[in-house]
């Protein structure tokens, strides 16, 4: 009796788990499976560099490969140029200047990339104009500078950002985790339409988001505290495909090698997200920091079928590899 007892159990915890597995396959993905994937323009189209040893303080702009275009982060010109590749959206990172506007640029600090001193926030916006944002490139050990003298004037406004993306969508980082940033990102975007603010999504600390999200309860965010809830809930309930609350309206970027211990990995995963109006975005890297997708070796690391979001420093290198 005792043994016919243990038979069923292990009879049933087996149909349990096969049927887990079965409603969490991702051939249960419908026709979206099938669907490209869309590029993500990480500050438009940009320098890219070895990730290897870097830690917050690493000049980046001081260890980058040979370069492969002559645009610049955070520009406009390399804005533009990523959406004429086919990115989906471009991501531009937020700082606020001491003069309350809103200036592209992703440093702490200004002495890495620029020929200025300081930070964004302690200099005016007509002091950041003046500065040269390719001044500190070099990928031969400061042999040579390929952008110096290039980049005078480039460093943009948030505004200027969003009239030169026109229709398209955007994505904001704030790179300072401070709600005097996050307000003012929601006072310009109170400027806007509502159309324009549908498209755009905000990133950054959870300070900073959350204050952009008390003006604006359903703008499209990612933090840190936003993800981790999402995340957490889903690994508890997703297995019944049911899908948080906490996940809605977010944007998700997430590294393959979390992505596969989620509840219907990849393509199944991607598409329950988007029933709540949910972006993922696949990022490369094994460390600390997250990478682009940015050559043809790292596009064939792309899940088969991945109908998501697909990080990019190069979009005009990985759109015409995603079409084919």
């Amino acid at each position: 009796m005792r043994r016919k007892k243990i038979g069923i159990a292990l009879f049933v915890l087996v149909v349990v788990t096969a049927g887990l597995f079965v409603r969490n396959s991702s051939t249960l993905a419908g026709a979206e499976q099938g669907q490209q994937p869309y590029l993500l323009a990480h500050r438009g189209i940009g320098q890219t560099f070895d990730l290897t040893g870097v830690t917050a303080d690493t000049c980046t702009a001081q260890r980058i490969d040979p370069p492969g275009t002559n645009l610049l982060e955070n520009t406009l010109p390399s804005l533009r140029a990523a959406f004429d590749a086919g990115a989906a959206v471009a991501e531009i990172d937020v700082q606020l200047t001491s003069d309350g506007q809103l200036a592209a640029f992703h440093d702490a600090t200004l002495e890495c990339r620029t020929d200025g001193r300081g930070t964004i926030g302690e200099n005016t916006m007509a002091e950041l104009r003046k500065l040269d944002v390719g001044h500190g490139y070099t990928a031969d050990g400061g042999d040579t500078f390929p952008f110096r003298g290039k980049g005078i004037g480039l460093m943009p406004t948030v505004p200027e950002v969003f009239a030169a993306a026109g229709d398209r969508e955007l994505k904001l980082d704030m790179k300072r985790d401070d709600a005097a940033d996050g307000r003012a990102v929601a006072e310009f975007l109170a400027t806007v339409t509502p159309e324009v603010r549908d498209r755009t999504a905000v990133a950054g600390g959870d300070a900073a988001v959350a204050a952009v999200r008390e003006r604006f309860p359903e703008m499209r965010a990612t933090s840190r505290e936003l993800g981790k809830d999402c995340l957490l809930r889903y690994a508890g309930i997703g297995w019944t495909g049911h899908v948080p609350d906490s996940c809605r309206r977010l944007e998700l970027p997430l590294p393959a090698r979390y992505g596969r211990w989620l509840w219907g990995w990849p393509n199944l995963f991607v598409e329950r997200m988007r029933s709540v109006d949910t972006r993922v975005v696949l990022v490369r890297g094994e460390g600390d920091w997250s990478a682009g997708f940015d050559t043809a070796e790292d596009v064939e690391e792309i899940p088969d079928g991945w109908a998501g979001g697909v990080w990019t420093n190069r979009a005009d290198v990985v759109a015409p590899l995603l079409k084919r």
